[in-house]
């Protein structure tokens, strides 16, 4: 019960300042049409039923799950497992993104069907997916963050130089949008749950944390290849 308790504050305290910032700003400025406001409440409403049942979600099923698969899998001692694994969730996990999908709609469009949604999607869960094997790896090695940080964005800096300017931008927003409500809860337990088995002698934040910035990597990187193929 108090877990409902505290999921309801947060999602109040998420939607209800945008509510009231479009609410003042109807009232005193903007003056949106009757139909559209009411939409807009509407909306408003469902995102907050939505976002109440996801976070019950999240802790109830993917935090735990997440976290118990990280724990599991080192117990195989076998690298290879735990490497395919993060790479095979970080796949469909990216894919079943809300975000990442809404952001591929709107590049389609805007492009008019330059940029397939479809291969966009496939591309950034294709990078987030070899990153979080890279992440996997790191942990199993113990290699510090770091040279992975300083490696990846060398890279993404050295790519932006021959990605046509529209790749760029895009490449970077698919990078935030990796970041996103279904990605990140399961991932960032799956790092933990495998360092917490891995490194049981220090804190599992010095090795299961800092995954979620080095996967968002792959994304930029996927896209400024498909820039590079597509133009």
């Amino acid at each position: 019960m108090q877990n409902v308790k505290d999921t309801f504050k947060e999602v109040a305290a998420a939607i209800l300042p945008v509510t009231i910032v479009v609410l003042i700003l109807q009232v005193t400025l903007i003056r949106l049409p009757l139909e559209a406001f009411l939409q807009f409440l509407i909306g408003a409403a469902f995102v907050s039923i939505g976002f109440f049942l996801f976070l019950l979600g999240v802790t109830a099923g993917l935090l735990p799950v997440g976290e118990l698969i990280g724990k599991r899998l080192p117990r195989t001692k076998k690298k290879s497992l735990i490497i395919g694994t993060g790479f095979l969730l970080g796949l469909v996990v990216t894919i079943a993104e809300p975000d990442v999908r809404v952001l591929a709609r709107q590049i389609d469009g805007v492009s008019h069907g330059e940029i397939p949604s479809g291969v966009l999607v496939l591309s950034v869960a294709l990078g987030l997916a070899i990153f979080v094997a890279l992440a996997m790896v790191r942990t199993i090695f113990s290699i510090p963050l770091h040279y992975f940080l300083v490696g990846g964005y060398a890279l993404v800096f050295a790519l932006a130089s021959f990605v046509p300017d529209e790749y760029v931008a895009i490449s970077f927003d698919s990078g935030g949008v990796t970041t996103g409500p279904m990605a990140v809860p399961f991932i960032m337990a799956l790092g933990v749950g495998v360092a917490s088995v891995l490194r049981s002698g220090s804190p599992a934040s010095s090795e299961g944390f800092g995954l979620i910035g080095l996967a968002s990597i792959g994304p930029i990187l996927a896209l400024m290849v498909l820039g590079v193929l597509f133009q």
